[in-house]
């Protein structure tokens, strides 16, 4: 999408009037949550494919996030619901500052360390981070984690019957005053209000416990929700996950506590069922979803790019919208990535649970059938030998990872750069450009990584008479075109896909 600035006015970064008021004018879908459309003569914004009439070219104005709206005096549209979008998918391709800072924000860092915290773990200054944001948003981390609390408590206000008070301090509020004045300055509604709407529009649809909620995920469309599923669910680890064909579901370590989200895929959203021990991990649960299944690509300008190569093009007209999808949990990630090392992905699977069973914390919330979550970096560190079935020097790989990240000389989160974190990886004994890659695609989500020494990947672009050279002209997209090859051996479950060609890794 070619909406990004293209000029300055003061210090703010403008957004391309024309080409975003095309899109307003033709409502079209793919730009919500790129961007907003503030209407003066209204005092709302909107997202572009607002059903309302579309307003004259010179009383609109566009930013890149709804904060910089709110922080100008405008509120959300009551008709289309400008917060009830995917996200931009300019933060997932991104890695510079400001986009490392929106993924950290998103999963609630401002809530949990303050902007200070999160300067820290960007290796900036708060002054500095401020500007940055400031110069290219309009608007800085405190105003952005304020638009988030304002999202996360609607949901709550709309989808469950907590108290307000309960709202307020979940969504991250500092007190019930300060949760009420943002709601009734952002919705131009009260809490009061938006319960009583809901009821009349959506008579029953309110969860009386306060320990589940339901979500509708947004994401563009077209949306190969299926083959994504599939991917995700065949590689489910017992005790943690489980798919049964329809439902993915998994276990969650939280900031604030355990949770355990069930997943089920339509044609333009996916149905989330959320439990949580804590209602103030609301956020980094969602935010953990989108990022696993990539529910705010852009769809369309992947497929255009893919699309066009004579060779890879068949493939991606085969399944349109085909996603790469990463992590709840890069350290995760990251040790699975080891276990699966020249082992087949029922192999990995069998490891893992093992691994589990033996070190993983005990699931506090009851169900059925999920029993544990993936265990931290320091249980990981002192795995004992019986719980790894696996060559003495994996393990010893496994031990070090787990200790880098314990003791943080190893940072694995959405904030870190891709590049720095491939050079640490690689430095660990144990840990070849296979590993790391792996580790920076699925864990990181990074849209552009190549696996150009996966066995899988070698027996696809062989198939296809595909040099492996010719896979530059794929970025920035690389890593979808990964999906696609693995896809095109025809294996949900493969022997060689997702496995080293070296044992360089292993």
């Amino acid at each position: 999408m070619n909406w990004s600035g293209i000029g300055q006015d003061g210090d703010v970064i403008q957004l391309d009037h024309e080409y975003c008021y095309s899109a307003v004018k033709s409502r079209d879908r793919r730009f919500d949550g790129c961007f907003v459309t503030a209407v003066r003569t209204t005092g709302i914004y909107c997202r572009p494919s607002c059903p309302a009439v579309t307003p004259k070219r010179t009383n609109v104005e566009f930013f890149r996030a709804a904060a910089t709206a709110q922080l100008r005096g405008f509120r959300a549209c009551k008709r289309c619901r400008p917060d009830a979008t995917p996200g931009s998918p300019e933060w997932n391709t991104r890695q510079d500052v400001v986009a490392r800072a929106m993924r950290l924000i998103a999963d609630g860092a401002v809530d949990r360390d303050g902007v200070g915290g999160l300067a820290r773990r960007l290796g900036y200054s708060d002054r500095q981070l401020n500007r940055l944001m400031a110069e290219e948003l309009g608007a800085g981390p405190l105003a952005i984690a304020r638009a988030q609390r304002a999202h996360t408590a609607r949901l709550l206000i709309e989808t469950t019957a907590m108290s307000f008070t309960d709202v307020a301090f979940a969504a991250g509020f500092g007190s019930v005053r300060q949760f009420n004045d943002t709601i009734l300055e952002v919705f131009a509604s009260s809490p009061s209000e938006l319960r009583t709407s809901v009821r009349q529009h959506r008579a029953g649809s309110i969860e009386t416990a306060t320990t589940m909620v339901n979500l509708r995920l947004p994401t563009r469309a077209p949306f190969a929700g299926a083959e994504l599923m599939s991917f995700v669910g065949s590689r489910a680890i017992p005790g943690i996950e489980s798919w049964d064909g329809s439902t993915y579901r998994r276990t969650l370590a939280l900031p604030g506590g355990h949770g355990v989200v069930e997943l089920i895929a339509h044609p333009d959203h996916v149905a989330a069922r959320v439990r949580l021990e804590s209602w103030a991990d609301l956020a980094a649960a969602v935010q953990r979803i989108r990022r696993l299944l990539d529910l705010d690509a852009d769809p369309v300008a992947v497929d255009e790019a893919l699309g066009a190569d004579l060779r890879l093009g068949p493939l991606v007209e085969r399944t349109p919208g085909r996603r790469a999808p990463g992590s709840v949990d890069p350290f995760e990630t990251s040790v699975r990535a080891v276990i699966g090392q020249q082992v087949s992905v029922a192999g990995a699977r069998t490891v893992a649970a093992q691994m589990i069973r033996e070190v993983g914390g005990a699931l506090a919330i009851e169900d059925h059938e999920l029993t544990h979550v993936f265990p931290c970096a320091d249980a990981v560190a002192l795995v004992p030998d019986v719980a790894l079935a696996m060559p003495t020097s994996r393990r010893e790989t496994i031990r070090r990872l787990s200790a880098a990240v314990a003791e943080q000389s190893l940072e694995l989160h959405e904030g870190v750069d891709p590049d720095v974190t491939r050079r640490s990886l690689v430095a660990l004994k144990g840990i070849g450009p296979w590993t790391a890659d792996y580790v920076v695609m699925r864990g990181l989500g990074h849209t552009d990584t190549f696996l150009a020494t996966d066995l899988g990947i070698r027996h696809a672009l062989d198939g296809l008479g595909i040099p492996k050279e010719h896979s530059a002209g794929w970025a920035p997209w690389r890593s979808y075109a990964v999906h696609h090859l693995w896809a095109s051996l025809n294996q949900s479950v493969s022997s060689v896909a997702g496995q080293p060609t070296s044992k360089k890794d292993s």
